[in-house]
Order: structure tokens, then C-alpha cells, then sequence
């Protein structure tokens, strides 16, 4: 990358002008003794009789519609593994500063002490009263999986762990459109998967959702099969009938999804792929394979990596703030396959238009290709396409709150935002 981050401008960016990124503030007015009372006490008890009688009143009057929790138990941070809910502070308090910036929502971090799935369970239901959705965010595979199933069945807020989730309504964006590109069906695709941890199940059991049936899955030991007796039943999801090498495994492959570490598939495995493949290389920092070296074997290759200095970067920042805004304004129950679905039908739609001038001038002239099949994290319409269609999609599955929704009217209140 060019003009990279140094230890020192990082340090500085996190202690300046004050530690951390950042601070509470206030919506209303506290100047005079009136205000004070109406603040707190004697005024403030009518809102919470109001609250006890209706619960759902919470939304009403306080910040509960326009919160968001982010959570963790710092079990896999980034690329930097099980560093401690207190050292992954300074990412959750970063996913905060991006929800607030890109869909104007208010998040506090938690981090949380403890690696227990049951107790990191019982603290998020304990103190979910507080929020209108929860991000969960950076913890370890398995017991993710078991973390988000039960609190979206037990909370009646929207629960997400983006880790999973994020990725894989990027990826299917990506996806989508490059199908469109290479005039391929999804229902025709044979996917390759490499790597089998929280995102590589929730990519696989998105693909499934749009229509993939092909699916060959790989882990550190090699293909993911019936005849193993080492998985777990996330990886049994996945399990294939036949033993296969990993080489085999991508012969006349469509599609391959890393994310996993640099070299776990080579050119070696590019080279036995269709003609025109579709090579998602997403290890972080440093990507499976780059590009280059993709485009040396396979020249008419889609390729999209996880860094801001190739085309095409999955970046899950162009859908978690938008997914939780629209689940936010409909006051949804949970977020549903329907509304991820939408999200990343959203996502590639938006890649189809002129490109803004904005846009433009921060990455040039860039038109709906190969070397573009996902909108850019600064393109502002995303709060507006996106936000919408996640809305939309909780209001027809049946878990909005909001009755009457009025999509233009949204859409026109969301682009005020912008």
C-alpha cells in the first residue's frame, strides 16, 4: 500500500486530543433549573411510568431506537487472534465510530471478560434492555455461532455478528454481479470455499440462500468430507460424500472463496479452474494470492481481496451500518436471511449506476466491470439503497414493529441524511 500507517501516527490518532475516539453527548437542553426537573427528577418519572406500562414506549423516549450495542470477548480480533476483551477495545470502539459515521447510529462498546458461550450469553440478554440491536463482533469460532443463534432467539432486538454476516452479504453482492458479467447462473456455480470458521460458514450458508448448490468446503486438514471424523457440526453443514484432494477440489471450479492465510491455494489450484473464474482471496493483510498473481494464470479472472489498494475490496463496512439502520427505523425483532438477502440484492444493484463525481474523485472513473462489482464504502447512497431495502425486507417478513412503512417516504428521510 502506499503512504502506510505507522505505529507512531496510529499511537497519536488513539491518545489525541483525548484518549480514545469516543465521548457522550446530549440531545436536549440542560440550562435552567426547569430543565433540570424535566431531565431528571420529578420530570423524568413520567416517561418511565410510560415505559412500564408499554415497553415498547422505550423506543419513544429514549435512545434505545438509535443504539447499538458492540460486543466482545476479544477471542479472535482481526487478524490478531485472542488478544483479551480489554486490548480489543480500541477495534470496538472503532466499529462504533464507523456506525456513527456512515448511518448516523450511537453505539457504546462492551467488552466483555469471558470466554464462556452460556455466561457471555446471560451478560448480552441482562443488558440488551439498553439497546435498539447488537453487533457482536471479533469472537472465536465455534462458539459464535452458538452465541448468535441463542440471542436471536431469545432477544427481541436484532442481533448480528458481523464477522460472519458482513462478509458474506459482501461477498454475495460480489457474487451476484459477477455472474451477471459472465453470464453464469449462481445455480450453476461450483464454489470452493477455503477455510471453514465463522465467515466461511455464514459466505456458504448465504450462497446457499441465492441459489449455489455446488459447494466444496476446505479446512487446514483438507477437504471438508463424510469420511472425516474430526468435524464439527457447523463443518458437517458442508461435508461432501467423496474424499477429494484440495486440487481436485477446484477442477473447473467457478468460484473460490479464501479466507484463510497466504498460501492456502496457489496458482497451481487457479490454473485447473474455469476459463473466466471468480477468485475472492480475502486474507488480511495479505491475501491468499494476489491479483497479479491470479491475472497471470487466469487473465480473465474476477478478483476481489479484502484491502483498499486492489478493486473490488469486500469491505464490511459498505453493509453493517446500513443493515442495523434499516432494522433500527422499523424497530426489527431480529435480522432475518430476508433482510441480508435484501441487503446484498441492494449492494449489487447499486454497483450498476453511474458513479457519482464524489466517488470519482477519490478513485477515478470507475464503471460497473470486473474491475467493479462492488460500490466503494464512500458512496453515499448506500445509507439510502440499502437501509431500505434491509426495512423493507423486515417489514414483509413480519418482524417490523413499525406498521404502515412507506418506503419513498423513507427513502427520501434516509437521503436528507446524507
Amino acid at each position: 500500500m502506499s503512504n502506510p500507517v505507522t505505529k507512531e501516527e496510529a499511537l497519536d490518532y488513539h491518545q489525541f486530543p483525548k484518549p480514545g475516539k469516543l465521548e457522550v453527548g446530549t440531545t436536549t437542553e440542560l440550562n435552567t433549573q426547569r430543565d433540570l426537573s424535566l431531565a431528571y427528577t420529578p420530570g423524568v418519572a413520567f416517561p418511565c411510568l410510560e415505559i412500564e406500562e408499554n415497553p415498547e414506549s422505550a423506543f419513544k423516549y429514549t435512545a434505545k431506537r438509535n443504539l447499538v450495542a458492540v460486543i466482545t470477548n476479544g477471542t479472535a480480533v482481526l487478524g490478531l487472534g485472542n488478544i483479551g476483551a480489554l486490548a480489543a477495545k480500541p477495534v470496538m470502539e472503532g466499529k462504533s465510530v464507523l456506525f456513527k459515521k456512515f448511518s448516523a447510529i450511537d453505539s457504546f462498546d462492551i467488552e466483555v471478560a469471558e470466554e464462556s458461550a452460556e455466561k457471555f450469553i446471560e451478560v448480552c440478554k441482562a443488558i440488551s434492555p439498553t439497546f435498539g440491536g447488537i453487533n457482536l463482533e471479533d469472537i472465536k469460532a465455534p462458539e459464535c455461532f452458538e452465541i448468535e443463534r441463542r440471542l436471536i432467539e431469545e432477544l427481541d432486538i436484532p442481533v448480528m455478528h458481523d464477522d460472519q454476516h458482513g462478509t458474506a452479504i459482501i461477498t454475495t453482492a460480489g457474487l451476484i454481479n459477477a455472474c451477471d458479467i459472465i453470464k453464469k447462473n449462481i445455480e450453476d456455480l461450483k464454489v470452493v470455499v477455503v477455510g471453514a470458521g465463522a465467515a466461511a460458514i455464514s459466505c456458504s450458508r448465504m450462497y446457499r440462500a441465492v441459489g449455489v448448490e455446488n459447494i466444496i468446503m476446505c479446512d487446514s486438514k483438507g477437504v471438508i468430507h463424510d469420511g472425516r471424523d474430526d468435524l464439527n457440526k457447523y463443518k458437517k453443514e458442508f461435508s461432501i460424500s467423496e474424499p477429494l484432494s484440495k486440487l481436485e477440489a477446484f477442477r473447473e471450479a467457478d468460484v473460490v472463496l479464501g479466507l484463510s492465510r497466504p498460501g492456502t491455494f496457489t496458482q497451481e489450484h487457479i490454473a485447473v479452474m474455469a476459463s473466466e473464474p471468480i477468485v475472492f482471496t480475502l486474507s488480511n493483510p495479505t491475501p491468499e494470492l494476489f491479483p497479479e498473481e491470479v491475472h497471470a494464470i487466469r487473465d480473465k479472472a474476477i478478483v476481489g481481496t479484502g484491502r483498499s489498494d486492489f478493486p473490488n475490496q469486500v469491505n464490511n463496512v459498505i453493509g453493517f451500518p446500513f443493515i442495523f439502520r434499516g432494522a433500527l427505523d422499523v424497530q426489527a425483532k431480529k435480522i432475518n436471511m430476508q433482510m441480508k438477502k435484501a441487503a446484498a440484492y441492494a449492494i449489487a444493484d447499486l454497483a450498476k449506476k453511474p458513479v457519482p463525481d464524489y466517488v470519482k474523485e477519490i478513485f477515478g472513473n470507475l464503471t460497473y466491470s470486473k474491475e467493479y462489482i462492488i460500490p466503494t464504502a464512500f458512496d453515499k447512497r448506500l445509507i439510502v439503497e440499502v437501509s431500505s431495502a434491509v426495512a423493507q425486507a423486515a417489514v414483509d417478513s413480519g418482524v417490523a414493529r413499525v406498521k404502515n412503512f412507506d418506503i419513498e417516504a423513507y427513502k427520501e428521510q434516509l437521503s436528507k441524511m446524507i
